[in-house]
């Protein structure tokens, strides 16, 4: 009877603790709901997005150019692959993508087009080297009013970090908005840290970064809205990610079984 005694005050701290680890388990694994929502400040109403910029040509970019005229015969040679005047033929394979195949900007930001030789192409926008183009073609009276269009092949973001499928997105629209890059990357995960998403830019030869928050409205009035191609788009883990992957949560669980394991065996010697 005195053994009995002795040994239920035990049982009952025994309890008592293991009801105060789950209940800082518990504590330590919620985060702020208010963290985890899009604009959680925004109001019924309207709001105006920066300008979308046009997409500048740089160095490794893959062109498509094609060329009509009245004369198909003679636009022809500037629409195949490769040329007669050793124009580059490259491909590009994506996870989203086939094969494509068009005129590679150089390391010196120059095109090899056919009849024309070496065209510089890297700093411009799309209408500016079609522009050129044609103006070059008129000139050296190759073509009579040849129609140019130029589209981007590699228009790519890369969505790395707390989001659902980490992956390479390519836009054949050669438009997408961070918050659809995202969508495409199949949104941010529980532990995203929201107001804290990275994005690295490569603009005249540099690199730049920038951060945005997701919980501010303040996303819709910024110049990084709108991605640029080869833009790479970071979502870090927020502190309960890091917390689940430290010391403390490998050992709780090891915790909770012994503590089990002694409540169990002081149980049965107390019957």
């Amino acid at each position: 009877m005195g053994y009995r005694k002795w040994t239920q005050p035990f049982k009952w701290r025994a309890l008592h603790g293991f009801c105060i680890l789950f209940l800082i388990l518990v504590s330590a694994s919620c985060t702020n709901t208010r963290k985890a929502v899009y604009f959680s400040g925004q109001q019924t109403g309207s709001f105006q997005p920066p300008a979308m910029p046009k997409p500048v040509i740089q160095n490794n970019d893959l062109l498509s150019i094609t060329v009509s005229s009245l004369n198909p015969e003679a636009s022809a040679i500037f629409n195949t692959p490769g040329g007669t005047n050793n124009n580059t033929n490259n491909s590009v394979v994506t996870p989203t993508t086939t094969t494509a195949t068009g005129y590679l900007v150089d390391g010196e930001g120059n095109i090899q087009f056919p009849f024309l030789g070496t065209v510089k192409a890297s700093g411009m926008t799309k209408d500016e080297l079609k522009d050129k183009l044609t103006k070059t073609l008129v000139d050296k009276k190759l073509l009579v009013d040849p129609i140019i269009a130029v589209r981007f092949l590699n228009f790519k973001v890369t969505v790395l970090g707390e989001v659902a499928h980490p992956t390479v997105v390519t836009v054949p629209s050669e438009s997408i908005t961070l918050l659809e890059a995202l969508g495409l990357a199949g949104d941010l995960t529980i532990y995203a840290q929201r107001d804290n998403v990275l994005v690295i830019r490569d603009e005249d030869g540099k690199k730049l970064t920038h951060r945005l928050n997701l919980n501010s409205t303040e996303l819709f009035s910024s110049p990084y809205y709108y991605l640029r191609s080869n833009d790479v788009v970071y979502v870090e883990p927020n502190k309960a990610k890091v917390a689940s992957t430290g010391r403390a949560q490998t050992w709780l669980p090891i915790i909770f079984s012994a503590l089990s394991l002694g409540v169990i065996v002081v149980d049965r010697l107390t019957r």
